[in-house]
């Protein structure tokens, strides 16, 4: 039985109706009409809600925009609980492309600058991974094609990547002027070739992606289990939009010690320390009524 995961996403209009594997492998849909859902079931089903304004479905998740008449908040379980009883029964969530259509799909790459001056996001139109990924160097990218290739630009020092971004850390040597439309137009040939990203087989059997399982999560005490909640929801959103990740690393009961690990553009980036500790910090004191937790950062 599919089980949907509800995510909110920077655009406070638009939330995100995670699927437990891909439901588009092929492609990314977009339907700004009920008339437009001819390869899609589901999103005409989703058209008969009054609220629904666009669908967008790619790689494991559906995300729906909404008019302004209702809040996200009064209606996203009911919606989450029609897609779950839709896939249940069978129903089709979208007619996919042909073998031969897929193998030169149209893929755009944006960039984005981020707080970190040494790291510059590179943002597909498509899903890349379900599964935060961070390498540091050439070694470390058995599990991804992508990162290994981009490790052949002498200016590369490290490559992260998350649902659909690479952020990638320079080293000094270069300017992003000369080198940002370079690896820009690398990563979209790579995807439009139809080469493997990220084998998400592999990452799972790293020690930094065992932490994003389920079973670890569940053998935490209380409080960990809380901050991790906490980190997710309030806190990766806004991290995410600027190219990096804050994982949970622990947590001691004893000096009431959070300790966190600072991924991507957070990752040695100046302005980190004080978000830590003006933000995150007073976050975790006022939710988890504790004015002697702390918080201490590691560079991943």
């Amino acid at each position: 039985m599919e089980k949907i995961t509800i995510r909110a996403t920077q655009n406070p209009a638009i939330i995100k109706f995670e699927f437990s594997d891909f439901i588009a492998k092929y492609g990314n849909y977009e339907f700004k009409n009920i008339d437009e859902t001819a390869n899609s079931p589901l999103a005409k089903q989703l058209f008969y809600l009054p609220f629904v304004k666009s669908v967008y479905i790619s790689g494991n998740f559906v995300a729906i925009e909404r008019y302004s008449i209702v809040e996200w908040e009064d209606v996203k379980d009911a919606v989450a609980e029609q897609i779950e009883s839709f896939v249940n029964n069978g129903g089709e969530i979208v007619k996919e492309v042909t073998e031969e259509v897929k193998k030169k799909l149209p893929v755009t790459i944006y960039v984005e600058t981020t707080p970190n001056p040494a790291v510059m996001k590179f943002v597909s139109n498509k899903l890349l991974t379900k599964t935060v990924a961070e390498f540091k160097n050439i070694d470390e990218t058995t599990p991804s094609p992508l990162a290994r290739e981009l490790f052949k630009f002498p200016f590369v020092k490290e490559v992260f990547l998350d649902e659909n971004y690479v952020s990638v850390t320079k080293y000094a040597v270069a300017e992003w002027n000369d080198v940002t439309a370079e690896i820009r137009a690398f990563i979209r040939k790579f995807i439009e070739e139809g080469n493997t990203v990220i084998d998400e087989s592999l990452i799972q059997q790293t020690p930094q992606a065992e932490k994003q399982q389920e079973a670890y999560f569940d053998n935490l005490d209380t409080t960990s289990q809380r901050i991790i909640n906490i980190l997710e929801e309030y806190v990766k959103p806004a991290v995410q939009g600027d190219g990096g990740n804050i994982a949970f690393e622990s947590y001691d009961e004893a000096d009431k010690r959070v300790k966190v690990i600072l991924q991507g553009a957070c990752s040695g980036c100046p302005s980190s320390t004080f978000t830590l500790k003006s933000g995150i910090e007073n976050m975790l004191k006022d939710m988890l009524n504790d004015n002697d937790i702390k918080v201490e950062a590691i560079n991943a």
